[in-house]
C-alpha cells in the first residue's frame, strides 16, 4: 500500500489540475449557454479530460 506521503505527492495536484479545467469549462459553457454541457462538466469527474476537449473542440464560441 503507498504510505500516505507519497500519496499526497500525486493526488493534490490532480484535484487542483481536474478543478482548474473544470471551472474554465463550467464558466464557458454558463457563457455560451450550454446547459447539456453544464451539466454534464458538473456531473462528471474526469480528471480534467472531459473539461479540455470542451474547451478545445465542442464549445460553440469558436472564433
Amino acid at each position: 500500500m503507498l504510505e500516505p506521503p507519497l500519496l499526497y505527492y500525486w493526488i493534490f495536484p490532480l484535484i487542483i489540475w481536474s478543478a482548474v479545467w473544470k471551472l474554465t469549462a463550467l464558466w464557458k459553457a454558463a457563457r455560451n449557454r450550454q446547459l447539456v454541457w453544464f451539466i454534464c462538466l458538473a456531473i462528471l469527474n474526469t480528471a480534467g479530460i472531459l473539461p479540455i476537449l470542451y474547451i478545445y473542440y465542442y464549445q460553440r464560441d469558436k472564433r
